[in-house]
């Protein structure tokens, strides 16, 4: 009742928008910005009707995904250059996706106060799951702009023990002057995920007739979990600041026969940014039988585990540029630029209690099976590391654009470190049909991040001492804009590559293995008839240490018209599929994916239905999420070893846009 009520608020609030009067304003615009120097560059504003009704669901972040079977826990795609390289605080990664940064928040000019209030909810009261999510932006004048965000994820889960609270909120600020620039940014969360670690009988979704016949039927809260006392809390904060100031001049330009203004045009930059990074993790499970029968080893305590480890950073960058484009001989940019870097990372003590000192049964630190050595370890580590690097781009024209950044490590662990990534594109017709090109690459040889070297626990202890990775990967983009045709084919050679293994313990494979991925986007109009088609190929040259499904693909058919010439509507169906394959299994303690190579997954069709809807400032859908459940597939819908996709669900969501 109360999420109806919130909804129809919400709509009441539009209608009430809409018998206001319309100001008269400029077109309002967004944008990003690049790192490290605080770069920025325009983005699209968040107010398409395309796929707003896929915003709750995790499997259309990536052609391929792995989650634990709810919105707000561990994810990670199963498209390899999907992947972003893992932060130093490892904890974190599995929640990317809701976590806002200085690289993906979008700031806004807006010119007048805008407010994004959006409100998605589906399931029943067991297995209800809410969104609550606002974000404003207003400009107290021209240059001067304030923003602030929230989002409240609440979903109960389908299955039992699977429930996730996550919570996050933003505040940013901008100063675009002729000669000070300014961006602020700060972000907070907290999440919350109660870990189950799978069903513990796969008969329940796989052969359900059997288990129910004895039974009378059951529900998926009913199936029996490995754990019912175990979550993880991670808590993050990001604050940062980039401010810049312009050496330039003023010219006169003509506006009309009568009217002049004068423009400046800035020729040397100077930045500073600086950004601070803090997170804490905690895993909890208050269950001692849960510890001794799930785990495979405890060094701590027997009667339940409580571990936690805390990481900060702080990292100033300094640097200068040369604009581009400031005259006729200025056709490209340069800058230059150096970072420190301080973290600090606070461990668990490895001492272990005297009745602990026995032989584990699977041997830690290579010991080849002697005794754990009781050591005094430091609890906290500092490293301090200093790079520097440079930007060339030229970003103006159409016939080519091109980026490279490059930078190496002088001091501490990424001492010799490398990492340089760039891109080239062109643009040019052929007939009345343009034709875009864009080749792309990068080479990193970069220390593995400190929680893959150094990690201690309750269960899982590690001290290992990693060689730098090495990572090299080229590719080509050919798309037809007009066609809606994209091809995308790369290669990616890693060596040192480093993974959690069959064991969930770190390891790094010294051979050099590599990666091919082919993808393939179409996009087919025929009057109201849409069909959007996207299939990704990768090969793994040994998939027992890079699993990988071969083929992935999506597919989405809907029809799209407008009613009374001012609603429109999107009614279709979509589908995500891909091949069997050995996929990375979950573990909660350390909240990390490993491979594993009894169970595959995959060769089963998740597909939804709806009816997403825009009028105005307004978009709302209505969705049937795996409705094909029990009418064909089979049963084999699992995301990963003992996570199955969430049974048939009935799910709503509204966004409107307030505009003063």
């Amino acid at each position: 009742m109360k999420r109806f009520l919130v909804f129809s608020l919400l709509a009441w609030s539009v209608i009430c928008g809409y018998a206001a009067k319309k100001q008269v304003i400029g077109e309002p615009y967004a944008w990003r910005l690049s790192q490290p120097l605080g770069t920025p560059y325009r983005v699209p504003m968040d107010t398409l009707i395309d796929d707003f009704y896929t915003t709750d669901l995790p499997i259309t972040y990536s052609t391929a995904y792995s989650y634990t079977g709810n919105l707000g826990g561990a994810s990670m795609s199963k498209v390899f250059f999907d992947r972003p390289d893992m932060p130093q605080f490892i904890f974190k990664q599995p929640y990317d996706y809701l976590i806002y940064t200085p690289e993906n928040y979008t700031f806004y000019n807006t010119r007048i106060p805008m407010t994004l209030a959006s409100y998605l909810f589906g399931g029943g009261k067991q297995t209800k799951q809410e969104d609550l999510k606002a974000e404003f932006s207003g400009n107290v004048n021209k240059r001067l702009a304030i923003a602030a965000g929230i989002q409240y994820v609440y979903s109960r889960g389908n299955y039992d023990h699977q429930g996730n609270k996550d919570l996050s909120w933003q505040v940013a600020g901008s100063y675009i002057g002729d000669r000070y620039q300014m961006h602020a940014f700060a972000n907070t969360y907290n999440f919350v995920s109660q870990e189950n670690g799978g069903i513990s009988d796969t008969r329940f979704i796989l052969d359900p007739d059997e288990v129910a016949s004895g039974q009378g039927g059951f529900d998926s809260q009913t199936i029996p979990v490995y754990l019912y006392n175990a979550f993880n809390r991670v808590r993050g904060q990001n604050y940062y600041l980039t401010q810049r100031y312009n050496l330039g001049f003023y010219k006169t330009q003509q506006v009309d026969d009568t009217t002049t203004v004068d423009v400046f045009t800035p020729v040397t930059s100077f930045i500073h940014t600086v950004e601070y990074n803090s997170n804490m993790r905690r895993f909890v499970n208050q269950s001692a039988s849960e510890d001794t029968t799930f785990f495979d080893n405890t060094y701590f305590r027997k009667d339940g585990t409580n571990d936690s480890t805390e990481y900060w950073s702080l990292k100033n960058t300094l640097g200068i540029s040369l604009l581009e484009g400031f005259n006729k001989y200025a056709k490209m940019g340069m800058s230059a630029y150096m970072t420190h870097e301080v973290r600090r990372f606070t461990l668990m003590s490895d001492l272990i209690p005297a009745a602990m000192r026995t032989a584990p049964d699977i041997p830690m630190l290579d010991t080849g099976g002697a005794l754990f050595s009781v050591k005094e370890s430091p609890q906290i580590f500092t490293e301090n590391v200093l790079w520097v690097g440079g930007v060339l781009s030229k970003q103006q024209g159409e016939l080519l654009t091109y980026t490279v950044d490059g930078k190496v490590g002088l001091l501490g662990v990424d001492a010799g470190a490398t990492d340089i990534e760039g891109e080239i594109q062109t643009r040019f017709h052929i007939r009345k049909t343009t034709v875009q090109l864009r080749a792309y690459g990068f080479f990193k040889n970069l220390t593995p991040a400190f929680y893959y070297r150094h990690y201690v626990s309750n269960h899982f202890i590690w001290d290992n001492d990693f060689g730098k990775t090495r990572k090299f990967r080229v590719g080509g983009e050919f798309s037809l804009p007009s066609t809606g045709t994209v091809i995308n084919v790369g290669v990616e050679n890693v060596q040192n590559y480093v993974y959690f293994d069959n064991s969930c313990m770190p390891r790094q494979d010294s051979r050099i293995l590599q990666v091919f991925s082919a993808a393939v986007k179409q996009k087919v109009k025929w009057g109201i008839f849409n069909l959007d088609l996207e299939a990704v190929y990768q090969k793994s040259s040994d998939s027992k240490v890079i699993p990988l499904p071969d083929l992935s693909a999506y597919a989405q058919m809907y029809l799209d018209f407008k009613i009374a010439k001012v609603l429109q509507v999107q009614f279709g169906v979509d589908c995500k599929y891909h091949t069997s394959y050995y996929a990375e299994a979950y573990q909660p303690a350390t909240l990390s994916f490993h491979t594993q190579d009894e169970v595959k997954v995959g060769n089963y069709p998740l597909m939804n239905v709806y009816a997403n809807m825009k009028m105005k400032m307004v978009r709302f859908y209505v969705m049937y999420t795996h409705f094909n459940q029990g009418l064909f597939g089979g049963n084999n819908y699992f995301i990963m070893p003992n996570y199955p996709y969430n049974p048939a669900v009935l799910q709503f969501g509204l966004c409107v846009n307030f505009s003063n």
